[in-house]
């Protein structure tokens, strides 16, 4: 099921959980609950009329252009995120005549927002990190924040799930080195791809995600911590404690693995709930951004569009480019 609505609920989705982190990303639970209520932040935090996205976003649209110009292959996604690169650290409009991908011809996207030191000093040195020979051994949330495209991009297409599971790692250890740094995004696009192509709940998705992975990293020295965690997250979702509290036992989401968990745990939490399952996704300690936005693709993806409530579509910052972006990648072409 190739449904368009799930593409654009993924991608706007995870801007919006984006959107409503990005302001308290670097704030303590406590901090955010005296400065926005019992209830934490709930609605978005304006900056000059507009709902910032974070590079979370950014990354995540060069991600799925990557994937469209390329067909899949992880050099063009590479040459995305080096795009992306440079939209962080020169000037719009880049010199004429180079050739890059269409994002850096929207001036929005040329604006630092907090970028990950990790994707900035591995893009800096070229991007070109793989399995076998990794830059750095980085296990931060940069990796995994921005692969929810893989999982769409291939739905109908008769590609192996395996085979996106690995391209999604691939794309993640261009810039993450650690097992748990890319591991992660192989997960994410696991999910993704069943709760939007196979209809299946988020529950189901992210059981057969812990069944699938094994098998698609047989040599992987850290699954079994992964696995670990988000199995952790998923027994939390079926408790009664707090979401803080449960969202405490998982980490605060700087890392891979923990982000990961966090956003597992919050949608399977609210799975017909979109509001509240990001509302807990940034009201904590942690990287409230990545976790926002990595809760926002998957139950995005889940729902679709429709299911993600008109105050977090009002305002949010580069939205006509985010929806083209997820038309282009449904249609798996480069216009």
């Amino acid at each position: 099921m190739r449904a368009l609505d799930r593409f654009k609920g993924c991608l706007m989705g995870g801007a919006a959980g984006d959107a409503l982190g990005y302001p308290v990303e670097f704030m303590s639970a406590a901090a955010i609950f005296q400065q926005y209520g019992p209830q934490g932040i709930g609605s978005y935090a304006l900056r000059h009329g507009v709902a910032e996205i974070s590079d979370d976003t950014q990354m995540t649209l060069f991600t799925a252009e990557g994937l469209v110009t390329g067909g899949g292959d992880v050099q063009a996604i590479r040459a995305c995120y080096r795009d992306w690169y440079r939209t962080q650290t020169e000037t719009y409009p880049l010199p004429a005549g180079e050739k890059h991908c269409r994002l850096v011809h929207v001036p929005g996207l040329f604006s630092r927002r907090a970028p990950g030191n990790t994707c900035m000093s591995a893009l800096a040195a070229g991007g070109n990190g793989t399995m076998e020979k990794p830059l750095n051994h980085s296990r931060g949330c940069g990796g995994v924040m921005r692969a929810a495209p893989v999982g769409l991009y291939f739905l109908d297409s008769g590609v192996d799930q395996a085979q996106i599971d690995r391209l999604a790692a691939q794309a993640a250890v261009l810039t993450h080195g650690h097992e748990l740094g890319y591991l992660p995004a192989a997960m994410l696009a696991h999910i993704v791809a069943r709760v939007a192509g196979s209809g299946d709940t988020v529950a189901a998705a992210v059981a057969d995600a812990i069944e699938a992975m094994p098998a698609v990293f047989p040599k992987a020295r850290h699954m079994g911590a992964l696995l670990a965690l988000v199995e952790k997250a998923v027994k939390l979702s079926g408790g009664d404690m707090d979401d803080l509290t449960a969202i405490r036992q998982l980490g605060e989401g700087w890392v891979g693995d923990e982000a990961l968990a966090i956003g597992v745990y919050c949608a399977m939490k609210y799975p017909d709930d979109f509001e509240k399952a990001l509302v807990a996704a940034v009201n904590h300690d942690g990287d409230s951004d990545s976790t926002g936005s990595i809760t926002g693709n998957i139950l995005g993806a889940a729902l679709g569009c429709d299911a993600i409530p008109h105050k977090y579509l009002d305002d949010l910052e580069l939205l006509d480019v985010i929806e083209k972006t997820a038309e282009d990648l449904w249609r798996r072409e480069a216009r």
